[in-house]
């Protein structure tokens, strides 16, 4: 199988950068094909320009997002870590949806009706926040992260979500939290 690892997070020394490895030797233990997008060392530029408007319009784009969206039309299952900022992903990643998960390539509108393009895919999306389960459950911010990003990117896509991990407390991360964590990892990618 062909996996796209999308990763987002600015220190390679982070939780979320061991996350990419733990998936990475995950892969090639199983000898999937795999490829990594790592955004901030491509230092892929986050910002849907005007031009960027203009040549989905056209059906022309920008050499950078070609490229991704050839590695996207290369892969069966895609991969994204990256941690939760200000309740949303960062906004290299969320730049990163608007250029590349375009309109033609991703989704479209047959007669009105919203149609995912990306069908066939799956999706992996594995996310670290600071607060507890408990907290964000309390406040119903663990129901608005999966709506806004399984529903409102993911699935509008086309993509099936395969495993959707929420790793919380993530600054207070203990080994054994750690070791745990990438046990559910393993069980994502084991169906």
């Amino acid at each position: 199988m062909r996996h796209l690892i999308i990763y987002s997070h600015p220190n390679d020394e982070s939780l979320n950068h061991h996350f990419l490895n733990t998936v990475t030797e995950i892969l090639q233990t199983q000898n999937h094909e795999i490829r990594i997008r790592d955004l901030y060392h491509l230092d892929f530029n986050p910002v849907l320009s005007l031009q960027d408007l203009k040549d989905q319009r056209s059906g022309q784009l920008s050499e950078d997002i070609r490229e991704e969206q050839e590695h996207i039309l290369w892969s069966d299952h895609i991969t994204f870590i990256y941690p939760i900022w200000w309740t949303g992903m960062p906004a290299i990643m969320k730049g990163f949806i608007d250029r590349v998960f375009s309109y033609g390539f991703a989704y479209r509108y047959d007669q009105g009706i919203q149609k995912g393009l990306l069908k066939g895919k799956r999706a992996t999306i594995i996310n670290t926040h600071g607060k507890s389960k408990a907290e964000y459950e309390s406040i119903g911010m663990d129901r608005a992260l999966s709506l806004t990003s399984d529903k409102g990117v993911y699935t509008y896509c086309g993509l099936e979500i395969n495993r959707h991990l929420f790793f919380d407390r993530a600054d207070k991360a203990t080994e054994e939290m750690i070791k745990e964590w990438n046990r559910n990892i393993e069980e994502a990618y084991l169906n």
